[in-house]
């Protein structure tokens, strides 16, 4: 098997190469746990339940402040003008260079 250098280090590295840079005997891998089975229509929680799990994963959310939300709004649309303008601009560019290309 063709490697180059950085191949051979990283498998050394790992353990699966020796030294001499031939194979290590490696023990089996052990078998993957099974796969979960869908739940089916008894595990499922009723509507009431799963409201309070929302309210209580929402309660965990790190809120922006106030300050935040409107720093971030700025951002947004500064950017949104900056990249606005510059699409209009292209377009009138491009749209000149076709007019002057064809001589109309």
């Amino acid at each position: 098997m063709a490697m180059n250098r950085e191949q051979r280090r990283l498998l050394q590295r790992q353990g699966e190469l020796g030294a001499d840079g031939e194979p290590v005997q490696t023990k089996k891998r052990e078998p993957q746990a099974p796969r979960q089975q869908p739940k089916t229509k008894e595990d499922r929680v009723g509507p009431v339940q799963f409201a309070s799990e929302v309210r209580g994963e929402l309660r965990k959310v790190a809120w922006p402040t106030k300050a935040e939300v409107i720093n971030y709004s700025i951002v947004v649309f500064i950017t949104l003008v900056i990249v606005t303008a510059g699409i209009y601009a292209l377009d009138w560019l491009f749209g000149e260079l076709v007019l002057v290309l064809f001589d109309v």
